[in-house]
């Protein structure tokens, strides 16, 4: 791919500052938006909170006051961009219907990470969180559909499976254990330093809209449960910053920001179908580039490296928003009962040690019982059985699934079962086929 960002001109910085008018923006039309312009717009508002966040660090311990001059104005425009991004969902989008554009964001990035990501260690551990996200858009989508008549298709058009995965009770780990081996600086490559920095952009800020909005709803166990599933959002982006070489120097790191930047905005470029939205695209990407040469600069002088060494010669692509049911059913069918290892590595259900950290601290969260399983209950007791969008063929291996990849320690008191699961589900087809004769 011959693009080699270090060689663009980008925008000059004094040229980026825009009115009032262009940074606020008008909003998509949730009616009619394509859901991959959605994830989009989410995932492109969490690199710029993520460079927003660094270059404000940045800025206060640069030892040079004309550099962090330069940084706080750069500070400025991420924080532009980052308006103009978030203003593009519409008011009348509601927290749900966010949120379920925030877990198809989760699920369909980290599977094409996943399959793009050079460095297995980084491979396992994103097809490992993967599943996570994947049963936390199964959870919401119950409660989509119970709150705001939304069925999940509404939102995720079909591109993404809605059924469970590895239980969300089972997420909660000691979060020492969520720490993974890093990459070294020295020999990653630069696909897989932008891979692991849009994925904790992303994942962080799903955390923060939990933190943020999970409380604006009156149900509590609705409540509880973005309670709940932020937790493991916290534990995800530990589990995926950890990743990253502690050793890379701040100004290393505002290049690998910058460059990350440019690659995601490059690959919206090219995605986008909405021509009004492709246009803020093709502006931020200049805009980007222009930010590139400021950190390329600031490396040079204090790292007295060629910034190539770090970002390499080509653009790299993090994430082409398709549909990953293909991928995801083979990961889930095979790795559901997968767990965090003692020594940074994975193991499985039936191999954990009785003394497993993680045992303790869902025994202490699940005290009481634990919403997202709540949640499957409350579900039944409205539709007779959970919301589930997939095909027959994945349907009918829900209780296999459940049944392989609940732990069978530590659980919560609610714990919806296997063969519970099954009866919901006898009584769903039961009641369906009884309304079909009446029909006819």
């Amino acid at each position: 791919m011959s693009f080699n960002a270090l060689k663009e001109k980008g925008m000059p910085l004094e040229k980026q500052l825009r009115n009032w008018h262009q940074i606020a923006g008008k909003p998509y039309n949730k009616t009619d938006v394509d859901c991959y312009t959605r994830t989009r717009q989410i995932l492109m508002n969490g690199i710029e909170v993520e460079a927003w966040n660094f270059h404000h660090t940045l800025g206060r311990l640069c030892p040079d006051i004309e550099d962090s001059k330069l940084i706080a104005q750069v500070c400025r425009i991420e924080d532009e961009q980052q308006t103009t991004i978030n203003w593009m969902a519409p008011a009348d989008q509601s927290v749900l219907e966010t949120t379920l554009g925030y877990e198809q964001v989760a699920v369909d990035l980290t599977a094409w990470l996943a399959q793009n990501e050079p460095d297995d260690y980084v491979k396992e551990t994103f097809d490992f969180g993967l599943l996570e996200d994947f049963d936390h858009l199964y959870r919401y989508s119950q409660w989509a559909y119970m709150m705001e008549g939304i069925k999940p298709n509404e939102i995720v058009q079909g591109q993404t499976d809605v059924i469970l995965g590895r239980p969300t009770q089972n997420h909660h780990n000691c979060n020492a254990l969520r720490r993974r081996k890093h990459y070294d600086k020295q020999t990653a490559s630069p696909q897989t330093k932008v891979n692991i920095l849009t994925l904790v952009s992303g994942e962080q800020q799903t955390h923060n809209y939990y933190a943020e909005h999970g409380f604006t709803y009156g149900n509590h166990v609705l409540r509880e449960t973005y309670s709940e599933i932020k937790d493991v959002e916290e534990e995800h982006v530990t589990m995926y910053e950890s990743l990253i070489d502690p050793t890379e120097s701040l100004f290393e790191k505002l290049l690998v920001h910058e460059f990350t930047e440019v690659c995601n905005y490059y690959t919206c470029v090219e995605d986008e179908t909405n021509e009004k939205i492709k246009k803020i695209w093709e502006m931020f990407l200049d805009f980007e580039l222009g930010h590139l040469k400021i950190a390329s600069e600031l490396f040079k002088k204090y790292e007295k490296r060629d910034p190539e060494e770090v970002i390499g010669e080509n653009i790299v692509i993090p994430c082409r928003f398709k549909s990953q049911k293909e991928y995801v059913t083979k990961i889930l069918t095979s790795e559901i009962d997968k767990r965090l290892g003692t020594n940074m590595d994975y193991t499985k259900i039936n191999k954990l040690p009785e003394d497993w950290a993680s045992y303790k601290v869902q025994s202490a969260q699940a005290e009481l019982g634990s919403p997202t399983e709540n949640t499957i209950r409350i579900a039944a007791l409205h539709n007779t059985r959970d919301i589930v969008e997939a095909d027959e063929a994945l349907k009918s291996r829900q209780v296999a699934l459940l049944e392989k990849g609940l732990e069978k320690e530590a659980l919560a008191e609610d714990t919806v079962m296997p063969d519970e699961l099954q009866e919901m589900i006898d009584d769903y087809e039961e009641i369906k086929d009884k309304k079909e004769k009446m029909t006819k």
